[in-house]
This record gives structure tokens, sequence and C-alpha cells, in this order.
């Protein structure tokens, strides 16, 4: 068969708190009399006091509260127990929050996780750089330390408190031209079941290129079977088309499971092919350009052309809607 063708019309948390646990945050601080670098203006440090009370508690991510640096609003996310290959480690994530994710903004961010070394000042550094954006509000890399490391040491825990922090090297705001769409797909019940159309055709021989069939209703919607008797002089073509599309919102659409078919009347063998297509005001057609090759088609054996009568069919069903949003 050919492929199938379209034809267009022309949460940010704010942080985590719990019995015994008391969590903390610190921007570090800037002093008047000189201007800091650009790493010492962008670090926020994340106090957790009552760390092993944390290590209690079941596995999971704590949160710290949403934070401002570099003119954009993000959270760290904490796990001190996330397990790589059986092994209990402590994993530190960025994440950017809902108040700064915007269709059309990139941040490309190159910044530093840091354990802090509370006696020597040795901290734990790993560095990292991620695409924030829409799709990805959360920072590939994760800082990860095994936890028995970190318990091991007398300078990370000090007094039952841990340190961390991100420190950012870089943020650069990069503005896109982007378009979001949102397909929203039904669970298929009685309610949305497929309803069949038979177009009966007595000659054949008579229809013009293209010829469509008497429209027809299904789902709340008026559609055509378009016909096209001699594609490329070799082939059959159909589509289903979807009229009045003036009446379909801009920036939406709908989700069509449907199927055509050339009936066999000798033998039950139709020949039919399936679609799963989204139909909008800007592509309101979608079917095969080759659906049959006439040579078959006109093989009085296989039972679709009989005495120059033929009948098609159409299953049209309505199993979801999609939402589709344009940054300016």
């Amino acid at each position: 068969m050919g492929n199938l063708h379209a034809k267009g019309a022309g949460t940010g948390a704010k942080g985590a708190g719990a019995a015994n646990t008391s969590i903390s945050n610190s921007r570090d601080s800037m002093s008047n009399a000189a201007t800091p670098s650009p790493v010492e203006q962008a670090t926020f440090k994340w106090v957790i006091d009552g760390f092993s009370s944390l290590l209690d508690k079941d596995q999971g991510w704590t949160y710290s509260n949403v934070f401002e640096l570099m003119g954009v609003e993000w959270y760290l996310k904490l796990n001190p127990k996330y397990e790589v290959s059986n092994e209990e480690c402590v994993s530190l994530r960025l994440e950017l929050s809902q108040s700064s994710v915007k269709l059309d903004t990139i941040f490309e961010a190159s910044f530093k996780f840091m354990i802090y070394d509370q006696l020597i000042g040795k901290h734990k550094v790993h560095l990292g750089n991620h695409s924030f954006q829409t799709a990805s509000t959360s920072s590939a890399i994760a800082f990860m330390l095994p936890l028995k490391a970190l318990r091991q040491s007398s300078r990370f825990i000090v007094n039952n408190s841990c340190v961390f922090g991100i420190g950012f090297i870089k943020v650069a705001t990069i503005k896109v031209n982007t378009t979001l769409e949102t397909l929203f797909v039904r669970k298929m019940n009685i309610f949305n079941e497929a309803k069949v159309y038979t177009w009966k055709i007595e000659d054949f021989s008579a229809l013009k290129n293209p010829s469509h069939s008497p429209e027809f209703e299904i789902a709340g919607y008026t559609w055509i079977i378009s016909l096209n008797p001699s594609y490329d002089g070799n082939s059959l073509s159909l589509f289903l088309k979807m009229k009045k599309t003036n009446d379909v919102p801009k920036g939406s659409g709908s989700l069509v499971e449907f199927a055509l078919s050339i009936k066999d009347q000798e033998n039950g063998k139709d020949r039919k092919y399936p679609g799963r297509c989204q139909f909008s005001s800007k592509h309101h057609r979608w079917g095969w350009k080759k659906f049959i090759s006439l040579e078959d088609f006109k093989d009085s054996s296989k039972g679709y052309l009989i005495k120059g009568k033929c009948c098609i069919e159409a299953e049209v069903a309505i199993s979801g809607s999609s939402k589709t949003e344009y940054s300016m």
C-alpha cells in the first residue's frame, strides 16, 4: 500500500518540612564595598538541619523553596536514598520553576552542584549544563554521591547538619518560535465507537477525476469520501475528508480513528487500510494516493468491481482532541 497522506486547506515546589527536620534556605550575601564575581552573585545554599531525620523517612524527593538567581526562578530537589546499582546515593537535581517556564524561552545554563565541606572547605563539586525549556524543566545531570561515603566523612555532616548548594556559572536566555501541541486521547467506549458509512457506486466508468461521495454525518462532523479513479494512470486513490472545517476553532484538532475499504463483493476479502490522524481546519483530508492498483481493482476474480459496480466503506470514530499553542 502507499503511504498515508495529508492534504491541507491552504509546579514549582515551595519547600518541604517535617517533624524533627527543619529545612532552611540562604542566598550568599554580597558586599557593597566590592563587586563580586558572577559566580558569587549566583550561588544558593540549602542548609538541612536534622539530616538524620530526613534519612529516617521513606525514599523520595525533598524540595527546596523556589529561589531567584540570574533573573530566573529555580528550586533544588534532594533524594538522600536514591538507588543506583543497588547502592543508596545522595542525588541532587536542579529544576526550573513553573513560574519561569515559557513556551518561547530556553535557558542555557552552566552550573555546579556542591556539598559543602564545613571544616576545611574542600567542597564536593560537580559541573553540569542543561537547556531548560517547556519540555525539559529538570537538569539531565544529577549530583550523585554514595550515602555511605557522605556518612563516613566528618566534614560534610556537622552537628547533624548538611549543606547543599548550586552555583550558576552562566545562564543565557534564548528566544525561540515554538509550537506546542497537546493531544488528549479518549478511552473508546459505546458512546464513541466507530460508525460506518457505505458508498455504493453503480457505474465506476462514469466517475469524474476526482469524485466524491454524498455528505454523511458521524460524531457531530460532516464527512465525504474522495476517490480518484485513475491517480497517476495506474492507481486508485481514496481519502476521507472533513467538511465545514470553518467551524473548527483555530489551534484545535480532532484525533480520528478511521478505515477506508473497497468491498470484495464475491469473496468477502475486502481491501481495507486503517489510519489514526488529526483533522483540523488546515489539514482536513487524510488517505492513500495509491490505495490499490487499477490492475487489481479491475481484476474480476478479486470481486472489487463487478459489472461496473463497486462499494466503498468508511469507518469513523473520534478518539481524542488536540490543542496547539504558538509562541509570539
